[in-house]
This record gives structure tokens, C-alpha cells and sequence, in this order.
């Protein structure tokens, strides 16, 4: 069974890319476009992984991973963070988020494959 994985972003070229990118690849994929949306569907729809903006409408990513990681329900879902180049997380902010990783904009959309492979196999 391919593995789900939902995408937040509020820029809608940023979803397409990844959506196809990831789709091409076997998994399956949700498309939100702004924290809240991603909120309900991670809860209703229980990703595998979660791929999320730093500055959304409705709820922030940090916001949004915050708030999965103290679901019982979603806790377990990990998640990378796209974020504009330079911004930066505490340590501390990322564990206490289930973010794995920040990845800067503008990305490789091919290197992004790579990364939620290593993850997912990782998780697995």
C-alpha cells in the first residue's frame, strides 16, 4: 500500500511540484493551503509524513506540527518544514514539533524525493 502524504502550502505552483513529484513516485499524496485545512485532514486522514510551510494562513507550520504532535491521534506523524532561506528553528522547537527537518526555498524538488524516501524507510 503506497504511503500517504499530506503537503501545506499556500503557494499553489509549490503543492503541484511537490504533488507531482511524490505522485510520480508511488505515494499518495493530500493537498492543503493553509494550517487549518492540513490540520483536519492530518487528523481525519492520518499521513504517513507531513510536508509543511513555515508561513501559512490560519495556523503557522510550526503552528500546525504543534498542535499533531499533542494529538494523540497524530503524534506520531513526522514532519519537514519548508521555510524561507535563512529562517531558522531552535532545536528544542523542532522536537518539541515533530520536525525532522527544515528545507530552504527555493529546493530541489528531486532532492525532496530523496529526503521523504530516507525518512519513510527510516520509519518504517
Amino acid at each position: 500500500m503506497a504511503k500517504k502524504i499530506l503537503i501545506a502550502d499556500d503557494e499553489s505552483h509549490i503543492l503541484h511540484v511537490i504533488s507531482l513529484k511524490l505522485r510520480n513516485a508511488g505515494y499518495e499524496v493530500i493537498c492543503a493551503r493553509d494550517g487549518q485545512e492540513a490540520f483536519e485532514l492530518a487528523t481525519s486522514q492520518l499521513p504517513d509524513l507531513l510536508i509543511t510551510d513555515y508561513h501559512m494562513p490560519c495556523l503557522s507550520g510550526l503552528e500546525l506540527c504543534h498542535r499533531l504532535k499533542h494529538e494523540p491521534t497524530t503524534s506520531h506523524i513526522p514532519a519537514v518544514m519548508l521555510t524561507a532561506r535563512g529562517y531558522h528553528l531552535e532545536p528544542q522547537d523542532m522536537q518539541q514539533s515533530g520536525i525532522l527537518l527544515m528545507i530552504s526555498k527555493p529546493f530541489s524538488p528531486r532532492e525532496l524525493l530523496t529526503t521523504v524516501n530516507e525518512m519513510l524507510q527510516k520509519a518504517a
